[in-house]
């Protein structure tokens, strides 16, 4: 939250049982590109000195325990499943990613605009990325068709929807990939705001090893009812020309 906007909100964070701060939380806040300097574990009694307007729980035992904070006008009760005990392989950045996007829709509620998160990316993360096979087959492919959504991806892949899921959240937490929505589909897209070296690194790699993808992408074609493109689909320079027409008209 003050991440995305603390310019507009005065913000604390305390758990009813402190203890040290995790280290996972750490690094999954690290390679969002969240800073993590001085954050440590605080308990409630630590950050009562002054009122709150507005109180965020993040599960029911909390919900009750926070009923007791004197000037709160408001108060949001949030189930999150703890990540300390969450399955999968990656939960901590799993809730991270959820409560990045409740909290997106909470500001928009509030008709408060948030900051987009400038992603530090760093040649660590980038190549750590693309260290796993699921996430360098769908950059890959993604960055050849454009843009796919998670459906296309499961097929091309003959991956399991979750897992396909999974490795696309993190790349967007990393800020490899960005999504927009079309109606009932997410589609994804190679983020233009990438470093030009990342950019290279991937046109080279596809340029080269288009082979290795290629029943990937014969499976994407042969798939059937894929779903609808608009014009965000067509390469930038056409996409720009169709829209200045249509204006012109």
């Amino acid at each position: 939250m003050r991440d995305m906007a603390g310019d507009r909100y005065e913000v604390a964070s305390a758990g009813l049982e402190p203890s040290q701060a995790d280290l996972r939380a750490l690094r999954a806040l690290k390679s969002a590109g969240v800073p993590t300097e001085g954050l440590r574990s605080k308990s409630l009694g630590d950050v009562l000195a002054e009122p709150f307007d507005i109180v965020i729980t993040l599960c029911n035992k909390a919900t009750l325990e926070c009923q007791s904070v004197q000037g709160t006008r408001q108060t949001l009760a949030w189930d999150f499943e703890d990540p300390v005990t969450r399955a999968g392989l990656r939960p901590f950045e799993t809730t991270l990613n959820e409560l990045s996007e409740r909290l997106k829709m909470f500001l928009l509620i509030q008709g408060k605009p948030f900051r987009a998160r400038q992603h530090s990316l760093t040649p660590l993360v980038f190549f750590k990325n693309l260290a796993e096979d699921t996430r360098l087959r769908s950059l890959l492919l993604i960055h050849s068709q454009q843009e796919l959504c998670v459906c296309e991806l499961t097929e091309a892949l003959q991956e399991s929807q979750p897992k396909i899921s999974r490795h696309l959240a993190q790349l967007r937490t990393t800020g490899l990939l960005q999504d927009r929505r079309n109606g009932q589909w997410v589609f994804y897209s190679i983020n233009p705001n990438l470093p030009d070296w990342c950019l290279t690194v991937l046109d080279d790699t596809l340029a080269a090893n288009e082979s290795w993808i290629e029943d990937d992408v014969n499976r994407l074609l042969a798939m059937g009812d894929r779903p609808e493109r608009t014009e965000k689909c067509c390469p930038p320079e056409t996409s720009h020309t169709k829209k200045t027409q249509q204006g012109h008209q």
